[in-house]
């Protein structure tokens, strides 16, 4: 018994693993705007992503999402944080935050 509850829990964590959002492969849709390191300011009104922690980032993200933060940039943003999970939003600032 002991060790199907052992293997049962390795399995549960490596399937979580494999299903994890992937903050590297979600940026890809951001580097035309932001660039490669998230290093670009965009539009002279958005700073560089790098310039900002990860909070700052979701609290954005999850702003775009539901069409609070317009910023100027609503418009464009809101088509690409929509369909985001907040698995998504978190991994994707997880992972500007390595950028630096």
């Amino acid at each position: 018994m002991k060790k199907l509850l052992i293997v049962s829990s390795v399995a549960a964590l490596l399937s979580t693993a494999a299903f994890a959002a992937d903050g590297a492969a979600i940026y890809k849709k951001c580097i035309a705007c932001h660039g490669a390191k998230a290093e670009k300011m965009f539009n002279n009104k958005v700073p560089a992503l790098t310039s900002l922690d990860a909070a700052a980032i979701e609290e954005a993200l999850k702003g775009y999402k539901t069409g609070a933060n317009k910023f100027g940039l609503g418009a464009m943003m809101k088509p690409i944080a929509t369909p985001m999970s907040d698995e998504d939003v978190k991994a994707v600032a997880e992972y500007i935050q390595t950028l630096k």
